[in-house]
């Protein structure tokens, strides 16, 4: 029996597009039984473990009908916030806070029972109903399913994510371990409260309950606030509460600590520096930060690329506004890839490519010379709001003359279109077309993998070539090409780069060359002990190699951390059983059920080796 990854290709809840960033990192397994299979190639074959990057987004920009207490926080527990809040900021500054209140970044999450609506769904595929509902104070999701397998069970939810604009989901956790809901409320196309249930984007088509999708600190990022960081070497175990402020705070634009309002004092110099960020964290106006620093206040949440590379040793959640974006991570454009599309947070670069930002340069236009980011355009006058920025620059001549019977410049220059990647979603074209009907501007002939924003000259290959492995693990060959062309190049520039290590390892295995892909992969966990990724797929080569204790340690390290990697358990639990440890394997597929509970694969497994059909044995 085989058993794939296969790419998740979205955030936290797939309501942005995570898919937002295509930070190269592990991804999650959506396990895939091939068919035919023995019971003796069942416990004989090990599971192939792809070293694929996770694709993830971030932005779902919506709004709540009632009003929402300042930066409501979960009561569970205490976590030690490193900044204030919209409550501290209000105390000054009450006019901007009550009108930033209502806007949807300030809703991007909190408790699951905040502002809940209940709701039921049958998913045809898996045969499951899920039901979200209060009980008892408490917010639940059930999933039944009567027949054969039997399927029941239910999870606390505990936070939600998502204004509700777009639509939202639920964050639940088990054994400590973070995950998604496997279901999402999408709202009416109107705005009306309500809406409906189904499969979050990455889910639609699974035949089988996906209750294992962590929930990534990346998508956290860009949805609440003092977030906590995972523990070192997992994806998504956390200490609780997940956040210390529900939404999207003032000094996630600002900067700001919990000194502010004691010391806090007007920066010399807007290009604030790492250590005297280290130091005390100042309050920023992005207006007064050069082009570059102010757009990475919004781009942080607001451009996906087709490919986003964390730098070695460093997180986007460690952004503070005033950083330099590139420090933290480096985003990765496509073109020439023939496709005409929309994704659901690229708004950055769809503006780039208008003839509005070319026209006027970065000094002139940004995020803010359309939107407010304290307020909202009150909700009969968007069109007239929205006119006059446009008039701003175009000038009243102009729209006396043009299609004076329309009088929302967007229906025509920047429709609504649906998103590639979410949904009963749709996103407003950012490329603000001359025409209303047009292709991408200034698209290649042949695929290209550029920087964006662009950038003179690459200090090294690193971003370029995890940036085309990232691309084909989505099954792209010219991606894979590209990848295997450039990666012993970005090698040779960092010959310790764990990362660069373990991707061309894993292109070493694809081609059986064994030995090169073990030296790589071990020297990869020379430098990052914990690499989920190196763990698991060295542990292959030494299972296929007759190794088996040695593939079984890697494989049990690497499950413990990431336990809903169900192939891990898998993994594991065939490897037990060879080598005789049949108790351990039970458990080891038990585990896998714990988090995977409708894994056909699993069950299977566990029912052979409760019933005697097989038994574990040294071979």
């Amino acid at each position: 029996m085989f058993i794939a990854f296969q790419p998740c290709g979205n955030c936290l809840c797939g309501l942005c597009r995570q898919s937002r960033k295509n930070l190269l990192r592990s991804d999650v397994p959506r396990d895939a039984v091939e068919p035919g299979s023995t019971t003796s190639t069942v416990w004989r074959k090990i599971i192939f473990v792809a070293l694929v990057s996770l694709f993830f987004g971030i932005s779902d920009y919506a709004q709540f009908l009632s009003p929402l207490p300042a930066n409501t926080t979960p009561s569970s527990a205490a976590v030690p916030a490193k900044t204030p809040g919209n409550e501290a900021c209000a105390k000054c500054h009450g006019a901007i806070a009550a009108t930033y209140a209502v806007k949807p970044m300030a809703r991007g999450s909190g408790p699951a029972t905040q502002d809940f609506l209940p709701g039921e769904f049958r998913d045809a595929r898996s045969g499951v109903l899920y039901r979200v509902y209060l009980e008892n104070g408490d917010a639940w999701l059930s999933f039944d399913r009567d027949g054969d397998p039997p399927l029941h069970g239910r999870r606390k939810l505990e936070y939600f994510i998502g204004s509700g604009h777009r639509g939202k989901t639920f964050v639940f956790s088990d054994d400590g371990f973070s995950f998604e809901s496997p279901i999402n409320s999408y709202s009416k196309p109107s705005g009306a409260p309500g809406g409906v249930w189904d499969m979050a984007p990455k889910h639609q088509g699974a035949t089988e309950m996906p209750l294992n999708s962590p929930a990534f600190s990346s998508c956290l990022s860009c949805h609440t606030s003092d977030a906590q960081a995972p523990e070192a070497g997992t994806e998504n175990k956390y200490a609780t509460p997940l956040f210390a402020h529900g939404g999207i705070t003032c000094e996630r634009c600002h900067g700001g600590d919990l000194s502010h309002g004691l010391t806090a004092q007007k920066p010399a110099d807007a290009k604030v520096s790492q250590a005297a960020r280290l130091d005390r964290s100042p309050i920023i106006n992005p207006s007064k930060l050069t082009p570059a620093r102010r757009d990475a206040v919004c781009m942080q949440c607001h451009l996906e690329g087709n490919a986003a590379i964390e730098q070695p040793e460093r997180h986007l959640y460690e952004f503070r506004p005033g950083d330099d974006l590139s420090d933290f991570v480096r985003y990765y454009v496509l073109s020439g890839d023939g496709k005409d599309s929309v994704r659901a947070v690229s708004q950055f670069e769809a503006l780039a490519q208008s003839a509005c930002k070319r026209a006027t340069g970065d000094e002139a236009m940004t995020c803010t010379t359309c939107h407010d980011p304290h307020a909202s355009p009150s909700i009969p006058q968007p069109a007239a709001y929205y006119r006059a920025k446009c008039l701003a620059c175009h000038g009243e001549p102009f729209a006396a003359k043009h299609h004076v019977e329309q009088q929302d410049c967007t229906t025509c220059h920047m429709p609504r279109v649906s998103t590639i990647d979410v949904g009963h979603t749709q996103d407003s074209d950012h490329r603000i077309l001359r025409l209303p009907v047009g292709p991408h501007q200034g698209a290649s002939l042949e695929p290209q993998l550029t920087r964006f924003p662009p950038v003179k000259e690459e200090d090294s290959l690193r971003g370029l070539a995890l940036a085309w492995v990232s691309l084909g693990g989505s099954g792209s060959l010219y991606a894979i090409a590209q990848a295997e062309k450039i990666l012993p190049q970005a090698l040779a520039q960092k010959p310790d780069d764990p990362e660069l290590l373990a991707a061309l390892a894993f292109e070493e295995q694809q081609k059986s060359l064994t030995d090169q892909a073990r030296e790589h992969y071990e020297h990869a966990l020379r430098i990052k002990p914990l690499f989920l990724d190196a763990e698991a797929n060295l542990a292959l080569i030494e299972a296929n190699a007759g190794n088996l204790n040695r593939a079984a340690a890697l494989w049990k390290s690497a499950f413990a951390r990431a336990p809903g990697r169900s192939s891990l358990g898998i993994n594991l639990a065939r490897a037990m059983c060879l080598t005789g440890h049949g108790e351990e394997s039970k458990a080891a597929i038990a585990r896998v059920l714990e988090f995977n509970p409708d894994l056909s694969t699993a069950r299977e497994m566990l029912k052979q080796l409760q019933s005697g059909e097989v038994s574990c044995e040294v071979k």
